[in-house]
C-alpha cells in the first residue's frame, strides 16, 4: 500500500489556483495513481485497464473532459468505441471518489483529493474551460446549518462557480 498522500511534499495537489497557471503536474497525476490503486483495493473494487486509462485521461490536464471526450481517446487508445465504455468508467471513478461530475460542464473531473472526505467547489473559466478544485468546507458546514434549521439532511452536495481564470483575466 503506498504511504499517504502529503501535500506538504506535492504542493500541486494542495494549491487549487496552481490549475490555472502552467505547471508540470506529473508527479501529481503519478500519486494520484498511485493512491486510486490504494482506495479501489481498500473498497475491494479493482482499478481495471480501462479504468486506469480514463483516469489517467481525467489526469491529464486541468479541464473537464465529456463523455465523449473521454470515448474517442479510448477509441485512439484501442479500448473501442461503445459509449458504455467510457460512461462505466467515469461512473466507477465517480462512485470511488476518484472523479467529479462538473453537472455544469456535463463533463466529468480527476478528484484534487481523493480518499479523503471534502466538499468540493469547482471553479470553472467559462473562457478557457479550465476547472480547479476548491475546498468549500465552511460552505458546507454553513448549508448544513441552514439546511438544518429546515429539518433538512444533505446528503451531498456541489458547489461550481463561474468565473475567469487569471491567465483570461489578464487577456484583452
Amino acid at each position: 500500500m503506498p504511504a499517504p498522500h502529503d501535500p506538504a511534499h506535492c504542493p500541486g495537489c494542495a494549491t487549487p489556483d496552481l490549475a490555472f497557471a502552467a505547471h508540470d503536474h506529473a508527479h501529481c497525476a503519478a500519486d494520484a495513481l498511485q493512491r486510486a490503486e490504494a482506495i479501489t483495493a481498500a473498497n475491494g473494487a479493482r482499478l481495471t485497464p480501462v479504468r486506469r486509462r480514463v483516469l489517467e485521461i481525467l489526469l491529464e490536464d486541468h479541464r473537464a473532459l465529456g463523455a465523449y471526450d473521454v470515448l474517442a481517446r479510448l477509441a485512439a487508445d484501442g479500448y473501442g468505441n461503445q459509449p458504455p465504455i467510457a460512461y462505466r468508467a467515469l461512473e466507477f471513478l465517480v462512485e470511488q471518489g476518484l472523479a467529479h461530475r462538473i453537472q455544469r460542464l456535463n463533463a466529468f473531473t480527476a478528484c484534487a483529493h481523493p480518499g479523503e472526505a471534502h466538499a468540493p467547489a469547482f471553479l470553472i473559466c467559462r473562457v478557457c474551460q479550465s476547472v480547479a478544485e476548491a475546498t468549500a468546507t465552511s460552505a458546507r458546514s454553513a448549508l448544513d446549518a441552514e439546511a438544518a434549521q429546515l429539518g433538512f439532511t444533505i446528503e451531498r452536495s456541489t458547489i461550481e462557480a463561474l468565473g475567469l481564470c487569471p491567465a483570461c483575466q489578464d487577456q484583452p
